[in-house]
């Protein structure tokens, strides 16, 4: 089968197509036919080595969290699923590997795929979707008329978020570039500003802030209301270790106000992400679907900004001429 690997640390040139042996599943797990996987952030911190502290494993590497297929054999103990099903689901927690013809994954990183989407659509979900399914609910509780501020609204997570919110009942503002503000709006925000010309000062009091930039924390925890929660799901790509600790320290330090997670989910909560989707709370939002060759220049324009939702590789492309834009 075909999977993209990299054999050492370095820009997105490092990542190529290689032919590999098919994965058999042991019990307990599911073998999918991958039919789409999304590109996310923090794969392209893994690939240039910011995250080697808590890599899996040596070298070659593997990419891709999340992705959709269908089930083409199950291990030994599996029960819930048969061949033929369509599903999407995650790989093992800080495990990457979706980016190739086939994964074995413990059958609990899956769900039914909703089917009201595409391959391509319903592969851009599962790892954005249910973390801003466990930021909303699990972490900040958030509640009808209460205000949320969203950081990094056109991203995968931010763009999820901010339907999400709106969903929930909140009064929603996004922060983004400009030229994605009325596609933020048409999104479902209240208000949609400029990040680069909006200032915290600028802001007002917020009872929830979901933060998927990762910078100048501090001056949008100072923002909160009395009872404010904030969820930090990003770092300073700048200077990795230190923005971890130093968010970790802003959650040890006030508990109930800044929350932070890795997210690796249940099944119940990829199920229940099936069902906003099927029931038109969240939509997908894809911004270009490339072929599995083009791996390197998804994870160059992912490192450029400016993508709205997500990057997706369609196992089913063959060329990089029918790369498309939805």
């Amino acid at each position: 089968m075909r999977a993209v690997q990299y054999d050492r640390y370095g820009p997105p040139e490092v990542l190529s197509v290689h032919d590999v042996p098919t994965p058999q599943p042991e019990p307990g797990e599911v073998l999918v036919e991958v039919h789409a996987a999304s590109v996310n952030g923090a794969e392209t911190s893994f690939r240039a080595g910011r995250m080697r502290g808590i890599a899996r494993g040596g070298f070659p590497r593997r990419t891709g969290g999340d992705f959709s297929g269908r089930v083409a054999s199950v291990g030994a103990g599996v029960s819930t699923w048969r061949s033929g099903d369509a599903v999407w689901g995650l790989m093992p927690h800080f495990a990457f590997g979706a980016i190739a013809d086939y994964v074995a994954v413990p059958e609990q990183k899956l769900a039914g795929a909703p089917e009201n989407l595409s391959p391509v659509e319903a592969a851009s979900l599962p790892s954005s979707g249910t973390t801003a399914l466990t930021a909303l609910t699990d972490k900040t509780h958030l509640a009808a008329g209460e205000h949320l501020l969203v950081r990094g609204a056109a991203g995968g997570v931010g763009s999820l978020t901010v339907q999400l919110g709106k969903a929930l009942g909140a009064e929603v503002t996004a922060l983004a570039g400009a030229r994605n503000l009325d596609w933020v709006r048409e999104l479902g925000a209240d208000t949609a500003l400029d990040y680069r010309t909006t200032r915290p000062e600028d802001l007002g009091r917020f009872d929830v802030i979901v933060d998927v930039v990762g910078t100048d924390l501090g001056a949008y925890q100072a923002l909160l209301t009395p009872r404010g929660r904030m969820v930090a799901l990003a770092f300073d790509p700048d200077r990795v270790v230190g923005s971890l600790l130093g968010t970790a320290l802003r959650a040890a330090v006030r508990p109930r106000q800044v929350k932070i997670f890795s997210n690796d989910p249940s099944a119940e909560r990829i199920a229940e992400l099936t069902r906003a989707v099927e029931t038109g709370m969240i939509r997908p939002v894809v911004d270009t679907a490339f072929p599995m060759a083009d791996i390197a220049e998804a994870h160059r324009r992912l490192e450029a900004g400016g993508v709205r939702g997500k990057y997706v590789i369609d196992m089913r492309r063959s060329s990089a001429a029918d790369a498309h834009r939805t």
